[in-house]
């Protein structure tokens, strides 16, 4: 490219030497023709110098452009010396490589080759001055046959091969006298190829022998393998024959030393195992082709059982193994006998089992029939003891509000206080019977134990302070999880019982909390209880000797019991003769902040006005006649009825009401919310009512609660009665 550019400068000077003695000679032309015919030889001579420093400017030019052609001449021919010598010792360069060179142009004809290049392909040594193209070479390689591809398929291999070129990449052939050639072909700047032969038979031998130790090694390694196994393992190449095998299969085939010999091809091995071994499958030896993995169980091979797994190859060989497995089947075999043998004492034993389970079963449900027939027992005693016994309290109660002498009035708290005891003694009997027969049910939900620690407080301060003990009851900040009535059942049994055991002292109830449990203490100063005392207090009338005096029926631990397993929490004792006693319970914790608080349901304005007479219904004579004697001692007008349909109980129901009371078990079947609906009907406006009833039930709670009706259990206590006068706001 540079020798075209001082070509190109060197025209361009010369065509301006041309142009300059152009205008020379015409210059000198023009002045010997011309003539002044009109000035004088001052006027000729002016001329001539003008002329002569015209020469002379443009002789200096031309000299200028002289030396600069010589100057550019001498660059060229430096130029045209370097180039050789460049081209020299690119040609020694090339001529010292040991790989093949060649050299294309853009038009893909050959520029320059090197020896080496000869050497590997002798054939293109009368075609170099040529300047052939490469497809020519290629034709030439295609025709004689030197590349094992062009052997097969001359013409696909010429395609192929111009494919590559054109594509300038590297590339391995086999030449057909064995020598193994790496061609690297790549683009030159101005659209030519470079290409670079290396000769890579060695390489290729040495990669040979490395596969061939590598193969070696791994037969060797697969034959260890084998020799290691404790199954019997053989190989057949694709052809059929046997390539591998182990002792084992030897020993399991019965085969001499010469293994070869006799089961040499995969014909042979199933001949031998059918004929010689007694084989019972001998489709389990069959040869088969892409069908997967192949698993033959319980084939016999003279007398032994075996286990042959057949698996085809990727390579188009087949595996075998034998697994001799006449060991393990007699060990089932025994082992099925033995099942067998238990399988018939399990089924005896098991018929043993379900004749005595049937007997349990049997005595079970005379049991819990027992049990059932005596909470009934108990219920219906219950409620037919506590009719007179309310009867008597009402009448105790209105004989206590009259003016009686201090005698008399002395026997009248007797038979209170008897009352009282009987009472306590029903409710416990009662409470007992429901827990043993399930008849109670816990309702767990989240409770303050302040609050209802706090109703402790209010409760059983005064019983305390009368007896002249310190009573404490501590500010937890506490919420467990508990039915709410049987929990504060077990808490005023234990605090009760705790106050009335002890003769000086304290009472104190502390609770604490530890991860996700909450302990309730109740801790007194009273005689203590002995370690082999401490269980059975827990039992139904047990007294200890030292609080045999104190009154008591002995059945406040006992419920406490009862009602905790119900629940599901702990109760303990903590106790020691003369240092007191702690009872604790042990019940889940909850969270302050998903207390449930309490709703008080909208009964609506229950006032009625004081003159309204008060109506009592109730199927029992004696009820009514006490009731209405109390009443009237607190100044209420009362009507009685055994019914709601009664004349006398329309007629006040039309007149107006204050309050209504009316007992849960009725004649014929007829209940006390029935008969509160029904006078509601015949009333003027709201009525308050309350019902009264024996019957304990969480049935009958419910049902009343979900009415909003009060309930008063019987025997009815006064106190009882006027607290719900005064929340219904009838004065009493």
């Amino acid at each position: 490219m540079t020798a075209t550019l001082e070509s190109d400068e060197i025209a361009r000077l010369k065509e301006q030497v041309r142009k300059l003695e152009a205008i020379n000679a015409a210059l000198m032309d023009r002045v010997e023709r011309a003539s002044d015919l009109h000035g004088g030889a001052f006027s000729m001579f002016e001329n001539a110098i003008t002329l002569e420093a015209m020469v002379r400017g443009r002789t200096n030019e031309l000299e200028d452009a002289m030396v600069r052609l010589a100057t550019i001449n001498a660059q060229i021919e430096a130029a045209r010396n370097d180039a050789d010598a460049a081209r020299a010792r690119l040609r020694d360069a090339i001529e010292s490589l040991s790989d093949g060179f060649a050299l294309f142009d853009a038009e893909d004809r050959l520029v320059m080759c090197n020896t080496a290049f000869l050497a590997i392909w002798p054939e293109f040594h009368d075609l170099v001055e040529q300047r052939p193209s490469f497809a020519d070479l290629v034709d030439v390689l295609a025709g004689n046959g030197s590349a094992v591809g062009s052997l097969v398929a001359p013409e696909r291999w010429k395609q192929e091969r111009l494919a590559r070129h054109r594509n300038a990449g590297a590339h391995v052939q086999l030449l057909s006298d064995g020598r193994w050639l790496q061609i690297n072909e790549l683009r030159t700047s101005e659209g030519g190829t470079v290409s670079i032969y290396t000769d890579i038979t060695s390489v290729k031998a040495e990669d040979a022998r490395q596969r061939a130790r590598e193969l070696a090694e791994r037969n060797l390694a697969l034959q260890s393998t084998l020799d290691t196994l404790s199954e019997g393992a053989c190989l057949f190449g694709p052809n059929g024959q046997l390539q591998a095998w182990n002792d084992e299969l030897a020993n399991m085939l019965h085969l001499n030393r010469d293994v070869m010999a006799v089961i040499g091809t995969h014909g042979q091995f199933v001949q031998h195992c059918i004929s010689r071994c007694r084989l019972d499958r001998p489709q389990a030896v069959e040869w088969r082709e892409g069908r997967g993995p192949r698993i033959s169980t319980d084939c016999m091979l003279g007398s032994r059982n075996f286990v042959i797994r057949s698996v085809t190859l990727a390579s188009g060989g087949m595996a075998f193994a034998f697994d001799d497995v006449t060991d393990r089947i007699r060990f089932q075999k025994s082992m099925t006998e033995v099942a067998e043998t238990l399988e018939r004492a399990v089924k005896q034993r098991t018929a043993e089992l379900v004749e005595v389970n049937r007997q349990l079963a049997e005595a079970k449900d005379e049991a819990e029939l027992a049990n059932l027939s005596k909470t009934r027992f108990l219920a219906a005693a219950s409620h037919d003891l506590l009719q007179p016994l309310n009867a008597a309290r009402l009448f105790v109660s209105a004989l206590h509000e009259k003016r009686l002498a201090a005698s008399t009035r002395g026997l009248v708290g007797q038979a209170s206080i008897a009352l009282d005891s009987v009472e306590d003694l029903l409710e416990s009997l009662f409470e007992i019977s429901r827990l043993d027969a399930g008849a109670i049910q816990p309702e767990i939900r989240t409770i303050s134990l302040d609050r209802m620690l706090s109703a402790l407080r209010i409760e059983f301060a005064p019983l305390a302070r009368s007896r002249g003990l310190a009573f404490s009851v501590a500010e937890t900040g506490l919420h467990v999880s508990s039915d709410v009535q049987m929990l504060r059942r077990v808490l005023q049994n234990l605090v009760s019982n705790a106050i009335r055991y002890t003769a000086a002292g304290s009472v104190t109830v502390s609770a604490q909390r530890e991860g996700d449990r909450v302990t309730v203490a109740v801790t007194d100063t009273g005689p203590g209880i002995a370690a082999g005392e401490q269980r059975v207090v827990f039992e139904e009338f047990r007294r200890l000797e030292a609080t045999r005096k104190i009154p008591g029926h002995g059945l406040g631990l006992a419920i406490v019991r009862r009602s905790c397993a119900k629940l599901g929490h702990g109760v303990a004792l903590d106790s020691a003769p003369g240092r007191g006693s702690t009872f604790s319970v042990t019940l889940p914790a909850a969270d302050a902040d998903v207390a449930a608080a309490a709703t008080v349901a909208a009964r609506g304005a229950k006032t009625a006005p004081a003159s309204g007479a008060i109506l009592v219904i109730d199927n029992d004579e004696a009820i009514l006649a006490g009731m209405r004697a109390l009443l009237e001692n607190w100044g209420h007008r009362a009507i009685t009825a055994v019914g709601p349909d009664r004349p006398e109980v329309r007629a006040a129901a039309e007149a107006g009401l204050s309050l209504m009371l009316a007992d849960y078990h009725l004649e014929d079947g007829l209940t006390g919310d029935i008969a509160v609906a029904r006078v509601r009907a015949m009333h003027k406006g709201d009525l308050p009512a309350a019902i009264v009833t024996a019957d304990r039930s969480e049935e009958v709670r419910a049902s009343l609660a979900a009415q909003g009706l009060p309930v008063l259990g019987k025997p009815i206590k006064p106190a009882q009665l006027r607290a719900l006068l005064r929340q219904l706001a009838v004065p009493a």
